[in-house]
């Protein structure tokens, strides 16, 4: 008669399972703290009790039906610890007699052919992932789990409400404590994209605003490039379609700083666009900017 699973390992087994289950539809560990996922694991406790409560009674009236030898068989084996019994069974290997009952009938080059049974670690390993893949797959078809979208929104929001945060917490950028860092170029070209494009064109060629990546310029209120154009940007040229975008309250102080670096680098790290490809022609006098 085989030996049955104590019921304090299936409740063990069906609390994990339920964890892993509501994980996987709720994405968080929040429901420890619902009231239904406790009175779900009250419930299956009972039902797991109750099973064990039946068999129990089949086992007894199974027993009563056993041989004198299969009793002391059996009442032997099962003093043996559970766990060290799961152990053998799952790890056993055969002896030479039990390798002769499941050799089989044929084989090649005289080598022995066994019928041996999967491992049971094997097959509980095989099982589980069978029951997890399935449960996986119905999370993900029919809630949000894993869903990439899902996750990408989800993290995309608490970056920018980060991003906010710390933007609150920071002192505001001024032109005196502005600083050029290549950092900031991605962030100020895409500023510039936003709000510069349609005088300066791409690039900062040039068009109805002048050429920013040439060295002529009309203004130049500032001992070094990166300055003067926050100085600009910040304030605006009185009697040109240049505003003061900074005093007016349309860029931060920061989004000036990363608009400042993208000229800088149009200007001074990538070559001039000439009228020839494409460029205004120079505008102003001739810059010579102290170095950063």
């Amino acid at each position: 008669m085989k030996q049955r699973t104590p019921v304090f390992v299936n409740i063990l087994i069906i609390i994990g399972l339920l964890i892993v289950f509501y994980y996987l539809f709720v994405q968080s560990y929040v429901f420890f703290a619902s009231p239904y996922f406790w009175g779900t694991v009250v419930i299956s406790c009972i039902l797991a009790y109750i099973h064990s409560a039946i068999g129990d009674i089949i086992e007894n009236n199974k027993f009563k039906k056993l041989s004198a030898e299969e009793k002391a068989a059996y009442i032997a084996e099962k003093k043996i610890p559970y766990f060290k019994r799961l152990y053998d069974s799952a790890f056993k290997k055969q002896s030479a007699t039990e390798e002769k009952d499941i050799l089989i009938d044929h084989g090649f080059d005289g080598i022995m052919e066994l019928d041996n049974q999967l491992p049971k670690w094997w097959l509980g390993l095989f099982w589980f992932g069978t029951a997890f893949c399935i449960v996986y797959m119905a999370a993900y078809i029919f809630t949000d789990f894993a869903s990439p979208i899902k996750e990408y929104d989800a993290e995309y929001k608490a970056q920018i409400a980060s991003i906010a945060e710390f933007e609150a917490t920071q002192p505001p950028v001024t032109i005196e404590t502005a600083v050029f860092s290549e950092d900031n170029v991605a962030a100020g070209e895409e500023v510039f994209k936003t709000n510069c494009v349609s005088c300066h064109s791409e690039g900062g060629r040039g068009g109805i605003g002048p050429n920013l990546t040439d060295n002529y310029w009309h203004n130049q209120d500032e001992k070094t490039l990166f300055k003067n154009v926050f100085h600009i940007v910040d304030n605006g040229v009185a009697g040109t379609a240049m505003q003061a975008w900074g005093k007016n309250g349309v860029l931060t102080g920061r989004d000036i700083q990363n608009v400042a670096a993208y000229v800088y680098h149009i200007n001074q790290e990538q070559p001039p666009i000439t009228p020839a490809e494409g460029g205004a022609p120079p505008y102003g006098e001739e810059a010579h900017w102290e170095k950063q």
